[in-house]
Protein backbone atom coordinates (compact mmCIF):
# COMPACT_ATOMS: atom_id res chain seq x y z
CA UNK A 1 0.00 0.00 0.00
CA UNK A 2 1.49 3.31 -1.01
CA UNK A 3 1.57 6.26 1.32
CA UNK A 4 0.87 9.83 0.26
CA UNK A 5 3.35 12.42 1.33
CA UNK A 6 2.84 16.12 0.88
CA UNK A 7 5.11 17.86 -1.57
CA UNK A 8 8.00 19.72 0.02
CA UNK A 9 7.36 23.42 0.64
CA UNK A 10 9.29 25.93 -1.42
CA UNK A 11 12.02 27.77 0.48
CA UNK A 12 10.65 31.11 1.69
CA UNK A 13 13.65 32.46 3.55
CA UNK A 14 14.19 32.51 7.28
CA UNK A 15 11.16 31.71 9.41
CA UNK A 16 9.74 34.61 11.35
CA UNK A 17 9.24 34.28 15.09
CA UNK A 18 5.80 32.84 15.81
CA UNK A 19 3.45 35.40 17.32
CA UNK A 20 0.50 34.76 19.59
CA UNK A 21 -2.78 34.61 17.69
CA UNK A 22 -5.24 37.28 18.62
CA UNK A 23 -8.55 38.12 17.12
CA UNK A 24 -8.30 41.25 14.98
CA UNK A 25 -9.62 44.37 16.61
CA UNK A 26 -12.78 45.45 14.84
CA UNK A 27 -14.05 48.97 15.10
CA UNK A 28 -17.83 48.81 15.18
CA UNK A 29 -19.45 51.05 12.61
CA UNK A 30 -22.00 53.53 13.91
CA UNK A 31 -25.61 52.43 13.65
CA UNK A 32 -27.31 54.03 10.66
CA UNK A 33 -30.77 55.29 11.54
CA UNK A 34 -33.40 57.06 9.48
CA UNK A 35 -34.99 60.39 10.40
CA UNK A 36 -38.54 59.80 11.64
CA UNK A 37 -41.58 61.06 9.80
CA UNK A 38 -43.67 63.77 11.52
CA UNK A 39 -45.62 62.35 14.45
CA UNK A 40 -49.30 61.59 13.98
CA UNK A 41 -51.70 64.06 15.57
CA UNK A 42 -54.51 61.49 15.76
CA UNK A 43 -55.24 57.88 14.87
CA UNK A 44 -57.30 59.06 11.91
CA UNK A 45 -54.57 61.32 10.52
CA UNK A 46 -52.08 58.47 10.72
CA UNK A 47 -54.08 56.68 8.03
CA UNK A 48 -55.35 53.69 10.01
CA UNK A 49 -58.32 51.79 8.56
CA UNK A 50 -61.68 53.13 9.70
CA UNK A 51 -62.72 49.91 11.52
CA UNK A 52 -59.67 50.26 13.79
CA UNK A 53 -60.20 53.94 14.58
CA UNK A 54 -63.91 53.30 15.19
CA UNK A 55 -63.16 50.53 17.70
CA UNK A 56 -60.57 52.69 19.48
CA UNK A 57 -63.08 55.55 19.75
CA UNK A 58 -65.74 53.22 21.13
CA UNK A 59 -63.26 52.22 23.84
CA UNK A 60 -62.52 55.82 24.71
CA UNK A 61 -59.04 55.75 23.09
CA UNK A 62 -59.04 58.97 21.08
CA UNK A 63 -55.55 60.47 21.45
CA UNK A 64 -52.34 58.53 20.72
CA UNK A 65 -49.71 58.25 23.44
CA UNK A 66 -46.32 59.73 22.56
CA UNK A 67 -44.82 56.39 21.48
CA UNK A 68 -47.87 55.67 19.29
CA UNK A 69 -47.86 59.10 17.65
CA UNK A 70 -44.14 58.75 16.89
CA UNK A 71 -44.20 55.17 15.59
CA UNK A 72 -47.43 55.01 13.56
CA UNK A 73 -46.39 57.00 10.44
CA UNK A 74 -43.12 55.12 9.88
CA UNK A 75 -44.53 51.72 10.82
CA UNK A 76 -47.46 52.17 8.44
CA UNK A 77 -44.97 53.15 5.70
CA UNK A 78 -43.15 49.83 6.21
CA UNK A 79 -39.97 51.26 7.75
CA UNK A 80 -38.01 49.35 10.35
CA UNK A 81 -38.53 50.82 13.83
CA UNK A 82 -36.23 50.82 16.85
CA UNK A 83 -38.12 52.00 19.90
CA UNK A 84 -36.99 52.77 23.43
CA UNK A 85 -39.82 53.54 25.78
CA UNK A 86 -40.65 53.00 29.46
CA UNK A 87 -43.15 50.41 30.59
CA UNK A 88 -46.76 51.49 30.35
CA UNK A 89 -46.07 53.85 27.47
CA UNK A 90 -48.47 52.16 25.01
CA UNK A 91 -46.06 50.11 22.91
CA UNK A 92 -48.59 47.36 22.12
CA UNK A 93 -50.82 49.66 20.09
CA UNK A 94 -47.76 51.43 18.66
CA UNK A 95 -46.70 48.27 16.81
CA UNK A 96 -50.03 46.42 16.83
CA UNK A 97 -52.15 48.92 14.94
CA UNK A 98 -49.79 49.33 11.95
CA UNK A 99 -49.00 45.63 11.60
CA UNK A 100 -52.72 44.81 11.49
CA UNK A 101 -53.35 47.57 8.95
CA UNK A 102 -50.50 46.40 6.72
CA UNK A 103 -51.58 42.76 6.42
CA UNK A 104 -55.32 43.38 6.22
CA UNK A 105 -56.95 42.02 3.07
CA UNK A 106 -54.29 39.41 2.33
CA UNK A 107 -55.21 35.76 1.94
CA UNK A 108 -54.70 33.63 5.03
CA UNK A 109 -52.45 30.58 4.62
CA UNK A 110 -52.26 27.31 6.51
CA UNK A 111 -49.25 27.08 8.84
CA UNK A 112 -47.85 30.35 7.45
CA UNK A 113 -48.59 33.52 9.41
CA UNK A 114 -47.59 36.85 7.92
CA UNK A 115 -46.73 38.56 11.23
CA UNK A 116 -44.64 37.30 14.14
CA UNK A 117 -44.54 39.02 17.55
CA UNK A 118 -41.97 37.57 19.97
CA UNK A 119 -42.26 38.22 23.72
CA UNK A 120 -40.36 36.96 26.78
CA UNK A 121 -43.12 35.66 29.08
CA UNK A 122 -46.44 33.86 28.97
CA UNK A 123 -48.20 36.70 30.79
CA UNK A 124 -46.97 39.35 28.38
CA UNK A 125 -47.82 37.20 25.35
CA UNK A 126 -51.31 36.62 26.74
CA UNK A 127 -51.89 40.32 27.34
CA UNK A 128 -50.57 41.42 23.93
CA UNK A 129 -52.70 38.76 22.24
CA UNK A 130 -55.75 39.92 24.20
CA UNK A 131 -55.21 43.49 22.93
CA UNK A 132 -54.58 42.53 19.29
CA UNK A 133 -57.26 39.85 18.81
CA UNK A 134 -60.37 42.09 18.86
CA UNK A 135 -58.60 44.73 16.76
CA UNK A 136 -57.72 42.04 14.25
CA UNK A 137 -61.31 40.81 14.13
CA UNK A 138 -62.47 44.21 12.85
CA UNK A 139 -60.24 43.58 9.80
CA UNK A 140 -61.11 39.86 9.50
CA UNK A 141 -57.63 38.94 10.75
CA UNK A 142 -56.95 35.91 12.94
CA UNK A 143 -54.56 36.49 15.86
CA UNK A 144 -53.17 33.45 17.69
CA UNK A 145 -51.17 33.43 20.92
CA UNK A 146 -48.88 30.50 21.76
CA UNK A 147 -46.78 29.87 24.86
CA UNK A 148 -45.74 26.98 27.07
CA UNK A 149 -47.79 25.45 29.86
CA UNK A 150 -50.91 25.12 27.71
CA UNK A 151 -52.17 22.47 25.28
CA UNK A 152 -49.83 22.31 22.32
CA UNK A 153 -52.37 20.15 20.48
CA UNK A 154 -54.94 22.95 20.34
CA UNK A 155 -52.24 25.37 19.22
CA UNK A 156 -51.18 23.02 16.43
CA UNK A 157 -54.77 22.66 15.23
CA UNK A 158 -55.22 26.41 15.06
CA UNK A 159 -51.95 27.05 13.25
CA UNK A 160 -52.57 24.30 10.71
CA UNK A 161 -55.94 25.90 10.00
CA UNK A 162 -54.18 29.23 9.44
CA UNK A 163 -53.63 32.50 11.31
CA UNK A 164 -52.55 35.95 10.16
CA UNK A 165 -50.69 37.16 13.25
CA UNK A 166 -48.74 34.91 15.61
CA UNK A 167 -47.90 36.17 19.12
CA UNK A 168 -45.41 33.77 20.69
CA UNK A 169 -42.78 33.05 23.30
CA UNK A 170 -39.58 31.68 21.72
CA UNK A 171 -39.54 28.28 23.40
CA UNK A 172 -43.04 27.26 22.41
CA UNK A 173 -42.55 28.61 18.88
CA UNK A 174 -39.50 26.35 18.45
CA UNK A 175 -41.54 23.37 19.70
CA UNK A 176 -44.30 24.09 17.18
CA UNK A 177 -41.83 24.48 14.32
CA UNK A 178 -40.16 21.18 15.18
CA UNK A 179 -43.57 19.50 14.96
CA UNK A 180 -44.18 21.01 11.54
CA UNK A 181 -47.15 23.08 12.73
CA UNK A 182 -45.84 26.46 11.61
CA UNK A 183 -43.34 27.94 9.18
CA UNK A 184 -41.76 31.39 9.18
CA UNK A 185 -41.12 31.53 5.44
CA UNK A 186 -44.05 33.91 4.80
CA UNK A 187 -43.40 36.36 7.64
CA UNK A 188 -43.59 39.93 6.35
CA UNK A 189 -43.42 41.75 9.70
CA UNK A 190 -41.42 40.61 12.74
CA UNK A 191 -41.69 42.38 16.11
CA UNK A 192 -39.50 41.90 19.19
CA UNK A 193 -41.15 43.37 22.28
CA UNK A 194 -39.27 43.69 25.59
CA UNK A 195 -36.13 42.76 23.66
CA UNK A 196 -33.81 43.45 26.60
CA UNK A 197 -35.79 41.06 28.79
CA UNK A 198 -35.66 38.41 26.07
CA UNK A 199 -31.87 38.77 26.12
CA UNK A 200 -31.73 38.74 29.93
CA UNK A 201 -33.57 35.40 29.91
CA UNK A 202 -30.96 33.89 27.59
CA UNK A 203 -33.06 33.92 24.41
CA UNK A 204 -30.49 35.70 22.21
CA UNK A 205 -29.35 32.51 20.38
CA UNK A 206 -32.96 31.39 19.90
CA UNK A 207 -34.00 34.80 18.58
CA UNK A 208 -31.15 34.70 16.07
CA UNK A 209 -32.23 31.22 15.04
CA UNK A 210 -35.81 32.36 14.51
CA UNK A 211 -35.03 35.66 12.78
CA UNK A 212 -32.59 33.93 10.43
CA UNK A 213 -35.57 31.92 9.18
CA UNK A 214 -37.65 35.03 8.46
CA UNK A 215 -37.38 36.11 4.80
CA UNK A 216 -35.10 39.06 4.19
CA UNK A 217 -36.56 42.36 3.10
CA UNK A 218 -39.53 42.40 5.46
CA UNK A 219 -40.31 44.91 8.15
CA UNK A 220 -38.69 44.63 11.59
CA UNK A 221 -39.75 46.45 14.76
CA UNK A 222 -37.85 46.16 18.02
CA UNK A 223 -38.93 47.69 21.33
CA UNK A 224 -36.86 47.69 24.48
CA UNK A 225 -36.33 49.64 27.68
CA UNK A 226 -32.58 49.67 26.93
CA UNK A 227 -30.76 49.57 23.60
CA UNK A 228 -27.32 48.32 24.59
CA UNK A 229 -25.54 44.98 24.99
CA UNK A 230 -27.23 42.02 23.33
CA UNK A 231 -30.07 44.24 22.09
CA UNK A 232 -27.54 46.19 20.06
CA UNK A 233 -26.43 42.91 18.46
CA UNK A 234 -29.99 42.23 17.30
CA UNK A 235 -30.47 45.77 16.03
CA UNK A 236 -27.32 45.75 13.91
CA UNK A 237 -27.94 42.28 12.52
CA UNK A 238 -31.64 42.45 11.67
CA UNK A 239 -32.81 46.07 11.34
CA UNK A 240 -32.20 48.02 8.15
CA UNK A 241 -31.72 51.76 8.70
CA UNK A 242 -34.38 51.83 11.40
CA UNK A 243 -36.24 54.88 12.58
CA UNK A 244 -35.11 55.53 16.16
CA UNK A 245 -37.95 56.50 18.49
CA UNK A 246 -37.11 57.30 22.11
CA UNK A 247 -39.88 58.28 24.49
CA UNK A 248 -39.33 59.14 28.14
CA UNK A 249 -41.88 58.98 30.91
CA UNK A 250 -44.40 61.82 30.62
CA UNK A 251 -43.65 64.93 32.62
CA UNK A 252 -46.20 65.96 35.22
CA UNK A 253 -46.47 68.67 37.85
CA UNK A 254 -45.92 66.04 40.54
CA UNK A 255 -43.65 63.04 40.73
CA UNK A 256 -45.65 60.10 39.27
CA UNK A 257 -44.03 57.59 41.64
CA UNK A 258 -42.82 58.20 45.18
CA UNK A 259 -40.40 55.88 46.98
CA UNK A 260 -40.20 55.00 50.66
CA UNK A 261 -37.94 52.83 52.76
CA UNK A 262 -39.70 51.08 55.63
CA UNK A 263 -37.59 49.45 58.36
CA UNK A 264 -38.69 46.08 59.74
CA UNK A 265 -36.98 44.36 62.67
CA UNK A 266 -37.12 40.80 61.33
CA UNK A 267 -38.56 38.67 58.52
CA UNK A 268 -41.39 37.61 60.80
CA UNK A 269 -42.55 41.23 60.99
CA UNK A 270 -42.93 41.61 57.23
CA UNK A 271 -46.47 40.14 56.81
CA UNK A 272 -47.97 42.50 59.40
CA UNK A 273 -46.14 45.49 57.91
CA UNK A 274 -47.35 44.62 54.40
CA UNK A 275 -50.93 44.12 55.61
CA UNK A 276 -50.90 47.62 57.14
CA UNK A 277 -49.52 49.13 53.92
CA UNK A 278 -52.08 47.60 51.55
CA UNK A 279 -55.24 48.15 53.60
CA UNK A 280 -57.61 50.55 51.91
CA UNK A 281 -55.91 50.30 48.51
CA UNK A 282 -57.64 48.85 45.47
CA UNK A 283 -54.66 47.06 43.95
CA UNK A 284 -51.12 46.33 45.21
CA UNK A 285 -48.33 43.99 44.15
CA UNK A 286 -45.70 42.55 46.48
CA UNK A 287 -42.41 41.19 45.11
CA UNK A 288 -40.41 38.38 46.71
CA UNK A 289 -37.41 36.35 45.58
CA UNK A 290 -38.70 32.78 45.52
CA UNK A 291 -41.83 30.91 44.50
CA UNK A 292 -42.05 29.29 47.95
CA UNK A 293 -41.75 32.73 49.52
CA UNK A 294 -44.64 33.96 47.34
CA UNK A 295 -46.97 31.14 48.40
CA UNK A 296 -45.97 31.49 52.06
CA UNK A 297 -46.46 35.27 52.16
CA UNK A 298 -49.85 35.06 50.41
CA UNK A 299 -51.06 32.65 53.12
CA UNK A 300 -49.62 34.86 55.87
CA UNK A 301 -51.40 37.92 54.48
CA UNK A 302 -54.67 35.97 54.40
CA UNK A 303 -54.27 35.32 58.12
CA UNK A 304 -53.92 39.10 58.55
CA UNK A 305 -57.25 39.64 56.78
CA UNK A 306 -55.81 40.50 53.37
CA UNK A 307 -57.10 38.57 50.35
CA UNK A 308 -53.89 37.83 48.41
CA UNK A 309 -52.98 35.58 45.50
CA UNK A 310 -49.57 34.38 44.36
CA UNK A 311 -47.94 34.33 40.94
CA UNK A 312 -44.70 32.56 40.07
CA UNK A 313 -43.09 30.23 37.56
CA UNK A 314 -43.81 27.11 39.60
CA UNK A 315 -47.56 27.37 39.02
CA UNK A 316 -49.34 25.57 36.21
CA UNK A 317 -50.40 27.92 33.44
CA UNK A 318 -54.09 27.73 34.28
CA UNK A 319 -53.29 28.63 37.90
CA UNK A 320 -51.18 31.58 36.73
CA UNK A 321 -54.00 32.72 34.46
CA UNK A 322 -56.56 32.49 37.28
CA UNK A 323 -54.34 34.43 39.69
CA UNK A 324 -53.70 37.19 37.16
CA UNK A 325 -57.38 37.37 36.18
CA UNK A 326 -58.47 37.67 39.83
CA UNK A 327 -55.98 40.49 40.34
CA UNK A 328 -56.82 42.29 37.10
CA UNK A 329 -60.55 42.10 37.74
CA UNK A 330 -60.27 43.27 41.35
CA UNK A 331 -61.40 40.03 42.99
CA UNK A 332 -57.97 39.85 44.66
CA UNK A 333 -56.55 43.19 45.80
CA UNK A 334 -53.01 41.97 46.45
CA UNK A 335 -50.73 39.85 44.28
CA UNK A 336 -47.55 38.35 45.74
CA UNK A 337 -45.20 37.62 42.88
CA UNK A 338 -41.67 36.67 41.95
CA UNK A 339 -39.78 38.53 39.25
CA UNK A 340 -41.77 36.59 36.63
CA UNK A 341 -44.19 39.52 37.01
CA UNK A 342 -41.58 42.28 37.04
CA UNK A 343 -41.69 42.62 33.25
CA UNK A 344 -44.57 40.49 32.03
CA UNK A 345 -47.34 41.97 34.16
CA UNK A 346 -49.28 44.82 32.54
CA UNK A 347 -52.18 45.74 34.80
CA UNK A 348 -53.38 49.31 35.13
CA UNK A 349 -54.38 50.85 38.43
CA UNK A 350 -51.69 49.33 40.67
CA UNK A 351 -51.41 51.90 43.46
CA UNK A 352 -48.58 50.34 45.44
CA UNK A 353 -45.55 48.17 44.74
CA UNK A 354 -43.80 46.60 47.73
CA UNK A 355 -40.32 45.10 47.59
CA UNK A 356 -40.72 42.55 50.38
CA UNK A 357 -37.34 41.10 49.42
CA UNK A 358 -34.59 43.28 47.96
CA UNK A 359 -33.90 42.47 44.30
CA UNK A 360 -30.38 41.50 43.29
CA UNK A 361 -29.78 44.45 40.96
CA UNK A 362 -31.07 47.93 40.21
CA UNK A 363 -32.45 46.92 36.81
CA UNK A 364 -34.83 44.45 38.45
CA UNK A 365 -35.73 47.09 41.06
CA UNK A 366 -36.70 49.51 38.28
CA UNK A 367 -38.80 46.96 36.41
CA UNK A 368 -40.61 45.85 39.57
CA UNK A 369 -41.27 49.48 40.49
CA UNK A 370 -42.54 50.15 36.98
CA UNK A 371 -45.72 48.18 37.69
CA UNK A 372 -47.12 51.36 39.28
CA UNK A 373 -47.24 54.92 37.95
CA UNK A 374 -47.96 53.65 34.45
CA UNK A 375 -48.92 55.98 31.60
CA UNK A 376 -48.52 59.08 33.77
CA UNK A 377 -50.59 57.81 36.72
CA UNK A 378 -49.28 58.26 40.25
CA UNK A 379 -48.16 55.45 42.51
CA UNK A 380 -45.99 54.53 45.45
CA UNK A 381 -43.10 52.09 45.87
CA UNK A 382 -42.18 50.82 49.34
CA UNK A 383 -39.02 48.84 50.04
CA UNK A 384 -38.93 46.81 53.25
CA UNK A 385 -35.48 46.92 54.84
CA UNK A 386 -34.07 44.62 57.52
CA UNK A 387 -31.40 46.10 59.83
CA UNK A 388 -28.60 44.33 57.98
CA UNK A 389 -29.90 45.50 54.58
CA UNK A 390 -29.82 49.26 55.12
CA UNK A 391 -26.59 49.86 53.19
CA UNK A 392 -27.59 47.54 50.34
CA UNK A 393 -30.99 49.20 50.01
CA UNK A 394 -29.51 52.69 49.82
CA UNK A 395 -26.98 51.60 47.18
CA UNK A 396 -29.71 49.88 45.16
CA UNK A 397 -31.86 53.00 45.05
CA UNK A 398 -28.87 55.17 44.17
CA UNK A 399 -28.03 52.87 41.25
CA UNK A 400 -31.67 53.04 40.13
CA UNK A 401 -31.43 56.83 40.36
CA UNK A 402 -34.36 57.28 42.70
CA UNK A 403 -34.56 59.02 46.07
CA UNK A 404 -36.62 57.69 48.95
CA UNK A 405 -38.04 59.11 52.12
Amino acid sequence: MSSHRPAPRAHRGPRRPQQSRRAPVRVQAPLVTKAPMPAATSFQSAGLPTPLTRLLTNRGITTPFAIQAAVLPDALAGHDVLGRAPTGSGKTLAFGLPLLARVAGKQRMKKRPRVLVLLPTRELAEQVGTVLAPLGQTLSLEVATVYGGTSIGRQITRLVRGVDVLVATPGRLIDLMERGAVSLDSIEIAVLDEADHLCDLGFLPVMKQLLDLVPAGGQRMLFSATLDGAVDVLVRRYLNEPVLVEVDAPETDTEPVTHRLVDVRSRDDKPAAIADLVRGLSRSIVFVRTKHGADRLAKQLSRHGVDAGSLHGGLAQNARTRALAAFSEGRSRVLVATDVAARGLHVDGIELVIHADLPTESKVFSHRSGRTGRAGATGEVVTLVLPEETGSARRLLAQAQVSAA
